[in-house]
């Protein structure tokens, strides 16, 4: 599953990049984005861009394009 496809007030775990993500792991990696870390999306703007998501104790506003190269796998 994408990020993008997680609902607002939803939660799940960071599992990875797609093919496309990997030339931008490095940075999200930065950004807080590891796998296995918790992240929830808080806000989705009206016109679907950016989405705010909360990292650990990070807020992150993130363009749709990027939450399609985030893999999320649900809580457990």
């Amino acid at each position: 599953m994408l990020l993008n496809e997680l609902g607002v007030g939803e939660s799940a775990r960071v599992a990875g990049f797609s093919e496309e993500g990997m030339r931008h792991h490095t940075r999200y990696l930065s950004l807080g984005l590891i796998p296995g870390n918790k992240i929830s999306v808080l806000r989705v703007a009206p016109l679907g861009c950016p989405l705010q998501i909360k990292v650990g104790s990070t807020l992150l506003s993130i363009r749709k394009a990027e939450a399609e190269e985030v893999l999320i796998e649900g809580l457990s």
